[in-house]
C-alpha cells in the first residue's frame, strides 16, 4: 500500500502562509536592506480633534534618502466630501490607495443610492493596507496613514492611525505620524493636559496655529520634515473636518497664521 502523505495544515499567520506558498519575503527585506534604492519618502502629518471638528495638516517636504526631492508636496489627500487622508511613507502608493478609495466611495454612494458609512470607510482603508502588506515588508511600499472622517450618521468627527499591516485605531484626542513624529507627540499631551485650554475647546485659528509650530518643532530635529518657508511661499498643508465636510485653509490664511504662531 502506498504511504498517504500528510498535507501541512494552513498557518493561520499571515507571515507563515506566505512562507508556505513559497513567498520568501524575510530574504526579500534582507535584500533589500543590502540594496542601493531609495524611494521618495513623505513626513511629518498629524490630525486632532478641536473645537470644529478635526485639524488634519502636514509639511510639504518628499526626501529618498538624505536628498530632498521636492518641497510642496501634499501630503493630506481628499477621499470624499467628508474624508481626509493624510500620508507618511511613499507617495506613490499612498496616491493610489486614496485614489482607489474615492472610486469605491463614490461607486457605493451610486449604486446604493446612499453614502458608505463610517465604519465601512475605515475599514476601507485597512483592506487596502493588508492588501500592501507584501510591498511594505519588502521596504518598497510603506504607507502609514491616518484618516479623517465626519460619521453622518452618528454625527461626530472620527479620527484613524493605521500601521503599515492595516490594524486600525481610534483617536480619541492627536495622533501623528512620519519620521518628525516622535518630536511633537510629547508636546500634543503636553498641550492637551496642562496648556491654555485642552485641544476639544480650541478654536480654528488656535488650532492651526498649534499644528504650524508643532510641524516647525519637528522640521528643527529630522530632517525629513520640511519647514514653512514664507519667502518661498512654501507652507503647510492645512485642513478641516466637520459636519460641513472637508476644507482646506488657503495661503494667504495660512500665511497670516503662520506670522501669529511665530510671534514670541
Amino acid at each position: 500500500m502506498m504511504e498517504r502523505k500528510e498535507m501541512p495544515r494552513p498557518s493561520c499567520d499571515f507571515l507563515g502562509l506566505l512562507e508556505q506558498s513559497g513567498y520568501r519575503w524575510r530574504d526579500r527585506i534582507q535584500t533589500h536592506a543590502g540594496s542601493q534604492t531609495v524611494l521618495t519618502q513623505g513626513t511629518t502629518v498629524m490630525a486632532f480633534h478641536f473645537d470644529g471638528g478635526i485639524l488634519m495638516a502636514g509639511d510639504r517636504r518628499a526626501t529618498a534618502g538624505n536628498a530632498i526631492m521636492y518641497e510642496r508636496c501634499d501630503k493630506v489627500i481628499p477621499v470624499d466630501d467628508y474624508s481626509l487622508m493624510a500620508i507618511a511613507g511613499v507617495p506613490a502608493t499612498a496616491f493610489e490607495m486614496a485614489r482607489i478609495m474615492s472610486h469605491n466611495f463614490e461607486f457605493f454612494r451610486r449604486s446604493q443610492l446612499q453614502s458608505m458609512s463610517a465604519e465601512g470607510k475605515v475599514r476601507s482603508l485597512s483592506r487596502l493596507l493588508k492588501d500592501n502588506a507584501g510591498m511594505a515588508l519588502q521596504g518598497i511600499g510603506a504607507v502609514s496613514p491616518i484618516f479623517a472622517t465626519y460619521d453622518l450618521q452618528a454625527k461626530r468627527p472620527l479620527i484613524y492611525f493605521y500601521d503599515i499591516l492595516g490594524a486600525e485605531f481610534q483617536i480619541k484626542t492627536h495622533t501623528a505620524t512620519g519620521s518628525g513624529s516622535g518630536m511633537i507627540r510629547g508636546i500634543f499631551e503636553h498641550e492637551d493636559l496642562w496648556g491654555a485650554k485642552p485641544l476639544r475647546e480650541r478654536n480654528q485659528d488656535e488650532a492651526a496655529q498649534l499644528a504650524i509650530r508643532l510641524l516647525q518643532t519637528a522640521a528643527q530635529f529630522d530632517s525629513a520634515t520640511g519647514k514653512a518657508r514664507p519667502e518661498d511661499d512654501i507652507f503647510p498643508t492645512i485642513a478641516i473636518v466637520s459636519e460641513q465636510g472637508y476644507e482646506f485653509l488657503d495661503s494667504d490664511r495660512i500665511r497670516k497664521l503662520f506670522e501669529q504662531a511665530m510671534k514670541r
